[in-house]
């Protein structure tokens, strides 16, 4: 994988705040944008199983999709539907009710 500064930068806050929702997605991010989908789909895995991050299920989702493995977006995208409606983003819930569709 081809580590870059902002890669680090991401990492060296995490070791501050493990826990911080943003640098995790930030960190999954920079690893799909360097090509490493698997990993960045496995980053935002773990970090939805500690907290339920809106924006990290769309972008789990597409991921999943990129990776072939459909069942798993698919129920990743119905969490996120919860998540959001719980948290009353309706323009969060109809992204990925809509990726969804192109799914089930």
């Amino acid at each position: 994988m081809q580590r870059t500064a902002r890669m680090s930068q991401i990492e060296a806050m995490l070791a501050d705040d493990p826990k911080d929702a943003f640098l995790r997605y930030g960190l999954a991010l920079e690893y799909r944008t360097a090509g490493e989908t698997a990993l960045a789909a496995n980053q935002l895995r773990d970090l939805l199983a500690d907290e339920p991050y809106v924006p990290a299920f769309l972008m789990a989702g597409q991921l999943w999709i990129a990776l072939g493995d459909l069942e798993m977006a698919a129920e990743t995208l119905r969490a996120g539907m919860v998540a959001a409606k719980a948290q009353g983003n309706e323009h969060a819930w109809g992204e990925m009710s809509g990726l969804l569709a192109t799914v089930d």
